[in-house]
């Protein structure tokens, strides 16, 4: 796991409310902008994730990705996610797009 995916996980970890939610989502993006730039500088192979280990590079796959992870989990209750926390349950929906297959 690299420092960005660390970081990531500690931000999602963090998301309890509205603020932290869209705290989350702006740390996204900018995991994403890295990505592409990361990308551009060293192309790494058509077979699997880009540069910033995103597999889901395009909108329609990112959020085919994340609702595939949705069904296949029961929204993560069963990876075990609280449900009482739908603001990281969404953000869980968000993170996971990026990886998910």
């Amino acid at each position: 796991m690299s420092d960005t995916d660390d970081e990531m996980m500690t931000r999602l970890e963090a998301v309890t409310d509205a603020n932290s939610f869209l705290a989350f989502v702006h740390a996204l993006v900018a995991d994403r902008e890295s990505a592409v730039q990361r990308q551009k500088a060293q192309p790494s192979t058509p077979w699997g994730p880009d540069a910033g280990g995103w597999e889901n590079t395009r909108i329609e796959t990112y959020l085919e990705a994340a609702a595939a992870w949705a069904e296949d989990t029961d929204f993560g209750a069963s990876q075990g996610l609280n449900a009482s926390n739908p603001w990281r349950l969404f953000a869980q929906f968000l993170s996971v797009g990026k990886i998910y297959e």
